[in-house]
């Protein structure tokens, strides 16, 4: 794909994330599209957001549940860039019917690094050192693809379908929780609504940073130090709308809220 389509793809994107509208499916539009042009069209709609004044203060790994893969017809996951304007506190209110289009709500746990990793050769290890603390979160998802009908290609392209993040009440050390056998319950106003564990992203969250360390490595990309990497879904997406309440609580980590407005 040459680079003049490459942009036309990241202002569509671009635009329509501002003007809260979709677009039809790259991989309609554009049939022959791979994932390196997918991720230089989501490069492209980094750049307007930073141009707008927005920093980059991590990153986020989807696809990382086997009923995704499946959905999509890939067997990796892959990733996005997160910025200060994404990123809110548990208890707030998310401004869904401003800011965004089509959100789901999904239950994980954040990596904050205290040290930077680049790979290749980033162990598990590794990862563990370079964490400072880990936290529960919701990440919103959106997508600016209409209908959600995404392929690999169109939510890479369009920043891996990421919408906004709600960070948790608590910071834990890494070394003192199971990330994998770490039991997590998602509340929709008031009800229960799924159930999940750790071992839901690829065997455990650990698994995830490492594998985007060294797949970020590969190509010159660190994990910073600072940086807030979301770690991927313990649990099914939930549809969300105005009005609604959701919460969570992971075993050992602790809890998150957020209000949809």
């Amino acid at each position: 794909m040459d680079k003049a389509t490459i942009d036309g793809f990241g202002d569509a994107l671009y635009a329509a994330l501002r003007k809260r509208r979709t677009i039809a499916p790259l991989t309609e539009q554009a049939p022959d599209i791979t994932l390196e042009d997918a991720y230089q069209i989501s490069l492209r709609m980094l750049e307007h957001r930073l141009a707008d004044g927005e920093r980059i203060v991590g990153k986020k790994i989807g696809v990382t549940s086997k009923a995704v893969m499946t959905m999509l017809d890939v067997h990796q996951p892959d990733f996005g860039y997160l910025t200060d304007t994404m990123m809110y506190a548990t208890g707030a209110e998310v401004p869904a019917s401003r800011e965004l289009i089509a959100p789901r709500a999904e239950g994980e746990i954040a990596f904050v690094l205290k040290r930077d990793l680049e790979g290749p050769g980033v162990t598990n290890a590794d990862v563990i050192r370079a964490t400072d603390f880990v936290m529960p979160c919701f990440e919103i998802v959106d997508s600016r693809i209409t209908d959600w009908k995404i392929r690999i290609q169109d939510t890479v392209a369009d920043n891996a379908s990421c919408g906004v993040v709600v960070m948790g009440d608590r910071a834990v050390a890494p070394a003192d929780v199971d990330l994998s056998t770490c039991g997590i319950v998602v509340s929709l106003n008031g009800e229960i609504i799924s159930t999940g564990a750790g071992a839901a992203a690829l065997g455990s969250p650990v698994n995830c940073v490492t594998w985007l360390a060294n797949t970020l490595g590969r190509i010159g990309i660190p994990l910073k130090a600072g940086e807030v990497i979301l770690s991927g879904s313990l649990v099914p997406l939930q549809p969300v709308k105005p009005g609604d309440n959701m919460s969570l609580v992971i075993g050992g980590i602790g809890g998150c809220a957020v209000r949809f407005v």
